[in-house]
């Protein structure tokens, strides 16, 4: 008789292989108090797990790897950029291909183009960049994001969807301010959520009734497709590859941070349906970025991510995606920890604030979570709550972040269930002494994206 095998094993090889490094608690200690409580500041070579992001921290594979070795370095006319170019073309069916070296990139040019003082945004929820690229043109970034994703416990399969009732509404009353409208998938600020397709039609379906191009940020379209699949009975079993494809013929465009599901380390792209902002974006592109055939990429880079793009959509390598964040989350719900569930495919989100109580959000919960994690086992991961999306008003009143949530989020292809194993028993100790972690107040902040550079000290 034929046992069923039920686990789900990494759909890949080790061929390349790197040391993690090895620190006592005084040498974290001393490695935070140095970068200000603030693990962004932290040198990689004193960082045991790095779930910090996910973004650019993909292992490549043995064929990407053989790819780069065919590069055209050509400034102009690259080959590289035709290869590229042409499975852009085929994922998405968007036939205009502009490249940029990664995803703030390719925001930075859309919006200069289309955000004015004055004008707005909509999307389900704006992640840091894409709102301070927004914000910093005068613009107002306009989170709508439906009811289920205020419930971090709700097990609602797609709490990345946008509302659409409040969406028309505002497209009705504002539609003089809007010179694009947006969504993000998967729904990185509201816990890695996806957008169920069925929304994605609903709201494309608004956008175009007021006229107003739709744009999407589709960093994770593959992770996204794939929940789609496993999540929406009308799609269940359907390919991956047109899940996605059915994803881009509702858009007149996306923006993608190519670190994310392009499966490399560097790159972004925009793509779009009609040609109309093509000449201004190109012309920018090559005042800023680099000739429209490379856009701050070197050709081994597009090499690698026309290989990547073809290599996220295998539907083995995203069934065991999503498995990893699975695991993780049910591990550290064992021992403590509430996450926002159900769990995405990129990261689990701790609920530092749910975590502890005790820590007001003006002390940032989820950042003292975050220390503690380093503290305890090296592990560096990412405050989502008032740090990076807190504000103060014109009255100098604190506004607090919608959740105090900590990310971790899995680089691609790097890390082993044994690992995991590892960050889960240090996690259950941080909870065990919970009681004991205090807040932290900001010692000094930039204008933009303070989290990036921050210092903190105990309140």
């Amino acid at each position: 008789m034929t046992v069923p095998r039920r686990t789900i094993i990494e759909p890949f090889k080790v061929k390349i292989v790197e040391p993690l490094p090895r620190l006592e608690r005084a040498e974290r200690e001393r490695c935070l108090a140095e970068a200000g409580n603030n693990l962004f500041l932290i040198p990689a070579r004193d960082v045991i797990f790095d779930f910090l992001t996910d973004s650019g921290t993909t292992a490549m594979s043995a064929a990407q790897w053989a790819a780069m070795m065919i590069a055209d370095e050509s400034y102009a006319g690259s080959r590289s950029f035709e290869r590229l170019e042409a499975v852009i073309r085929k994922v998405t069916g968007l036939p205009h291909v502009i490249p940029t070296h990664q995803g703030r990139a390719a925001e930075r040019l859309l919006f200069s183009l289309l955000v004015k003082p004055g004008t707005l945004v909509p999307s389900n929820n704006h992640f840091d960049t894409t709102r301070a690229n927004i914000e910093q043109l005068g613009g107002e970034a306009l989170d709508l994001v439906c009811a289920e994703a205020k419930d971090t416990r709700s097990q609602a399969p797609f709490k990345g969807n946008l509302d659409v009732e409040r969406l028309d509404e505002v497209c009705r009353r504002e539609r003089a301010r809007i010179p694009l409208g947006m969504i993000t998938i998967t729904n990185n600020t509201g816990g890695g959520q996806p957008v169920s397709l069925a929304n994605l039609r609903a709201v494309a379906e608004v956008y175009r009734r007021h006229g107003i191009p739709f744009v999407i940020d589709a960093c994770r379209f593959a992770e996204n497709s794939w929940f789609i699949r496993e999540r929406e009975a009308e799609h269940a079993g359907r390919p991956v590859r047109e899940i996605a494809r059915e994803i881009f013929d509702l858009a007149d465009g996306c923006l993608v941070s190519a670190k994310k599901d392009g499966m490399v380390n560097i790159g972004g792209f925009i793509a779009l349906r009609e040609a109309a902002w093509v000449p201004h974006l190109r012309a920018l592109l090559i005042l800023t970025e680099g000739f429209p055939t490379y856009g701050g990429m070197a050709a081994r880079d597009m090499e690698a991510l026309a290989v990547g793009l073809e290599e996220v959509l295998d539907e083995e390598y995203l069934a065991y995606r999503a498995a990893v964040a699975r695991y993780v989350a049910d591990g550290l719900e064992r021992a403590g920890l509430p996450t926002v569930q159900p769990p995405g495919g990129h990261a689990v989100y701790v609920d530092a604030g749910a975590l502890l109580p005790h820590i007001p959000p003006e002390q940032f919960p989820g950042q003292a979570l975050a220390c503690a994690l380093y503290l305890t086992e090296g592990i560096r991961s990412c405050e989502v709550g008032s740090v990076m999306f807190g504000k103060t008003d014109p009255q100098g009143r604190f506004q607090p972040a919608a959740k105090e949530l900590v990310r971790l989020a899995f680089p691609r292809r790097v890390y082993t269930q044994a690992h995991m194993d590892r960050v889960l028993e240090a996690a259950a100790e941080v909870a065990a002494d919970r009681e004991r972690l205090r807040g932290l107040r900001i010692e000094h902040e930039p204008p933009f994206l303070r989290h990036f550079t921050a210092r903190f000290v105990p309140a």
